[in-house]
């Protein structure tokens, strides 16, 4: 398709392509899912982009670096869909997934520490061997879950020569404590391994606090990227509505972008 296909001041499938590093099937299905604002067609057939559509893409993509394909996707049917208050409704939710998230690593740092500094050949207060079934009611887990541990690696319990049975010893259940805490902050089970490794090694806590470091840095660049997607939106609510739509209700509609208005 030619650029006088696509108006006077249109964009291919191409151009908006290029401007966001994807696929033109992928700006199309963009399109067809309502990322993007509704594109009008010409005679032959072909869509019609403009700077409005550009915009909507380039929000996002942004959105998606800090709030994931799923919510990003979400937040912009609801704009397109003239329904904003449930765009900032997954904006807000997103927010507060991202705070949980800090909150529950700063409690497993403190967690992973005094757990860590605990003596796995000291005396225990109830019997020294545990089943598995008496370690997952203490973590509050399934017996499944203990039993994937142990096919990846991370958890090698000692078998009872005549039943067979899983026995858990202190540094076991302690390592099991150690492996819930770290799922629990999102961590896939082969980047759990050094921590462990440091920990039956020497006992120290330097691979844990690794560990806890890299997420923090990894939820502060998702904030960042947050707050990037989060402005563009604003940006792109304060433009007015899409092509093709008028009568917006709420802050959608305080503005009209000049495009729009142009047409």
């Amino acid at each position: 398709m030619s650029r006088r296909e696509a108006g006077p001041a249109g964009l291919r499938p191409v151009d908006l392509a290029r401007a966001a590093g994807v696929s033109t099937q992928q700006i199309r299905n963009y399109s067809d899912a309502g990322i993007l604002p509704p594109a009008p067609r010409s005679p032959a057939g072909y869509r019609r982009f403009d700077e409005r559509h550009r915009q909507a893409l380039l929000t996002y993509r942004a959105l998606i670096r800090g709030y994931g394909p799923a919510t990003a996707q979400g937040i912009m049917r609801a704009v397109h869909a003239d329904d904003v208050p449930r765009a900032l409704a997954l904006v807000d939710a997103g927010h507060a997934s991202l705070h949980e998230q800090r909150f529950a690593l700063a409690a497993t740092g403190e967690a992973l520490e005094a757990v860590a500094d605990e003596d796995p050949d000291a005396p225990a207060p109830t019997r020294s061997r545990l089943r598995v079934g008496e370690v997952a009611a203490q973590l509050g887990v399934r017996t499944s879950a203990l039993r994937v541990w142990e096919a990846a690696g991370l958890l090698t319990p000692s078998r009872d020569p005549g039943t067979r049975y899983r026995w858990y010893l202190p540094a076991d259940v302690r390592d099991a404590r150690v492996i819930h805490m770290l799922r629990q902050s999102q961590y896939p089970l082969p980047q759990i391994r050094p921590v462990l490794d440091d920990l039956r090694r020497s006992g120290g806590v330097e691979a844990l606090r690794a560990a806890v470091a890299r997420r923090g840095e990894a939820l502060d660049q998702r904030t960042r990227a947050m707050l990037e997607g989060a402005a563009r939106l604003h940006d792109y609510l304060a433009e007015g509505p899409p092509s093709g739509q008028s009568g917006s209700r709420g802050p959608y509609s305080a503005h009209s972008a000049p495009e729009d208005s142009a047409q």
